[in-house]
């Protein structure tokens, strides 16, 4: 199982050591707006500002793609992330694809010399 706070953008872990590395580990998730949402969002684009709207449903999206990465490296035997990133394209008119991706790794304390289990 993966730590969340074993996830992160950088590229070590401080105070861990690498002693085995799973190659990339992926989130995908494709969501797309609704009528209700479109609407709901063109009338807050009417009065300018944050667009909320859209707001919760790219922050709802890039969680959702977040915990899928997570549960793949955990399917591969990894316990951490290093080098996660966000991607984002647009697949249709108001369809969007939001992938979130990085490398999963089991990392032991520095102090330790334990290999991963098999």
């Amino acid at each position: 199982m993966v730590d969340h706070a074993l996830v992160t953008t950088a590229f070590e872990l401080p105070q861990y050591t690498i002693v085995r590395n799973f190659g990339v580990v992926r989130g995908i998730i494709v969501r797309s707006r609704s009528v209700v949402g479109q609407f709901g969002a063109g009338l807050q684009q009417l009065f300018g500002g944050n667009i909320s709207i859209y707001t919760e449903l790219a922050e709802r999206s890039r969680q959702d793609a977040y915990e899928l990465m997570i549960q793949h490296a955990g399917q591969i035997g990894a316990n951490g992330i290093i080098c996660v990133r966000y991607d984002a394209t647009e697949m249709a008119q108001g369809a969007t694809e939001v992938l979130c991706y990085g490398t999963a790794v089991y990392v032991v304390p520095a102090q330790q010399g334990q290999q991963p289990p098999a």
